[in-house]
């Protein structure tokens, strides 16, 4: 159970963990219900008595090392995030619309539509001369 302790430390030291996700299995892997160091604690029952104050101090120091690791990812993390979200203040901003249709086209517009629907053909060309 020593060996088993020492593994889970030096697995625990090398963790790095570079997205959310990834904290997140750490958290599952190491201190979640059926993580490794529950399983550690329900393994305790298996000890001897002369034995579990060794082994108790070392779990109990196990499992505050991950939690302080788990803790330092988060804030890692989340420090990578607050840099991804910068915003270049210098850059020009975006455009406005250059304008819209005027009202009396857009009528016009509506009224083609409806005589087209109706079977009428529009023509372009001069008005007044023929």
């Amino acid at each position: 159970m020593l060996e088993k302790i020492k593994n889970i430390q030096k697995e625990i030291k090398d963790f790095n963990a570079g997205s959310p996700a990834e904290t997140e299995e750490f958290r599952i892997k190491y201190l979640g219900k059926k993580g490794l160091i529950p399983s550690l604690f329900h393994d305790f029952k298996n000890v001897p008595p002369s034995e579990k104050s060794l082994y108790g101090k070392l779990i109990n120091e196990l499992k505050n090392e991950a939690t302080e690791k788990l803790n330092s990812l988060k804030e890692s993390v989340k420090n990578d995030d607050d840099t991804r979200s910068y915003t270049d203040l210098t850059r020009p901003a975006a455009g406005f619309p250059s304008g819209s249709r005027h009202p009396i086209s857009i009528v016009r517009n509506e009224i083609i539509n409806i005589f087209q629907r109706l079977g009428f053909t529009i023509s372009e060309g001069p008005e007044i001369e023929d």
